[in-house]
C-alpha cells in the first residue's frame, strides 16, 4: 500500500505488476475513481490487463485510505495536482490514464495540463462540462437528513440496475460509500459542476476512449457525445443496460474495451 506526501497531504495508492516477461516494457495504467469510491472498484478490470500492463490505482482524497489535510481549498487544480503527484511516484514514463466520473473530469483535466504525460486518456461516465449534469443538488440535504448511509442507499439505485451485480458487491459498494468523507463528495461535485474544460480540449490530441452507460442519470449521453465530438481522436462506446456505476457493474466488459483499444492504438 504505497503513498505519498506532497504539499496537500497523504495520497494512498496501489500498485499491481504481474506483467508477463515478455510484457514489461509497456507504458502503465492508472486508474482515478469517481465520488464515493476508492481504489478497489478497478479491481473487475484487472484479468484483462493484468498480464501485459503494470497498473496503479489511487485513492481520491477523502475516500479510501487517503487524507484531507486542514484547510484543503477543493479545486480541479488541486485535485489534477494529487493526481499529478501519484503519477510521478508510481510511475517513470508517460501513462495510459482511465478516470470514472468526477475522476473522469480530473484525468482530462490532467491530459490538458500534461499532454506529454499521457499516451491514451480513457473517461468513463464523465464530463468536460459540468452545466449540464443532473439530479445532484439534493446530495447535501439527504446527507443531513438521513446520514451517509441514507445518501449511499439512494446513490445504489442511480448507480445500479436491481439484478446487476451480486448482493455482496451490492453491499460493499454501499458500505465505500457510507464510509467516504461527506464533505469531500460535497465539495468534489462542486468543482464538476463549475468545470468547463470545452475550450481547452484541442490539446487533447493522444488517442481517447470513452465509455458511458445508456442510463446514467446524472450525464445524459449527449453530454459524452459533444465530448466526442470536440476530441481530435475520440472513439465512444455506449454500454446497454448500465447505470452510473459502470465501470463496477461492467467491470469485463469496460476492461475488455479498454485492452481493444490500447491493441490497435499500439
Amino acid at each position: 500500500m504505497p503513498s505519498i506526501v506532497h504539499a496537500h497531504g497523504e495520497l494512498h495508492f496501489d500498485i499491481t505488476d504481474e506483467r508477463l516477461p515478455w510484457h514489461q516494457n509497456g507504458a502503465d495504467i492508472v486508474f482515478h475513481h469517481g465520488v464515493g469510491a476508492c481504489a478497489d472498484v478497478w479491481r473487475g478490470w484487472t484479468p484483462a490487463l493484468v498480464e501485459r500492463y503494470r497498473l496503479v490505482r489511487m485513492d481520491m482524497r477523502g475516500h479510501g485510505r487517503s487524507t484531507i489535510p486542514p484547510a484543503f481549498t477543493w479545486t480541479l487544480d488541486t485535485m489534477v495536482s494529487d493526481l499529478h503527484a501519484v503519477v510521478g511516484a508510481s510511475t517513470d514514463g508517460p501513462i495510459h490514464l482511465v478516470g470514472e466520473s468526477v475522476g473522469g473530469t480530473v484525468a482530462l483535466a490532467y491530459a490538458i495540463k500534461y499532454p506529454h504525460n499521457v499516451r491514451t486518456l480513457t473517461i468513463c461516465n464523465g464530463a468536460h462540462f459540468g452545466g449540464k449534469l443532473q439530479n445532484l443538488e439534493d446530495w447535501a440535504e439527504k446527507m443531513g437528513k438521513q446520514g451517509m448511509s441514507g445518501w449511499s442507499a439512494h446513490m445504489m439505485k442511480h448507480r445500479f440496475h436491481s439484478g446487476a451485480i451480486s448482493k455482496s458487491a451490492w453491499q460493499w459498494y454501499e458500505t465505500q460509500q457510507t464510509s467516504a468523507n461527506a464533505q469531500a463528495i460535497l465539495d468534489a461535485v462542486s468543482v464538476l459542476v463549475g468545470a468547463d474544460l470545452s475550450a481547452k480540449l484541442n490539446v487533447v490530441t493522444m488517442p481517447v476512449q470513452l465509455m458511458h452507460p445508456d442510463g446514467s442519470p446524472f450525464i445524459p449521453i449527449p453530454v459524452m457525445a459533444d465530448l466526442q465530438d470536440k476530441l481530435a481522436n475520440a472513439r465512444l462506446q455506449i454500454f446497454a443496460h448500465s447505470k452510473h456505476g459502470l465501470p463496477f457493474s461492467h467491470a469485463s466488459l469496460c476492461a475488455a474495451t479498454l485492452a481493444k483499444f490500447l491493441a490497435e492504438v499500439g
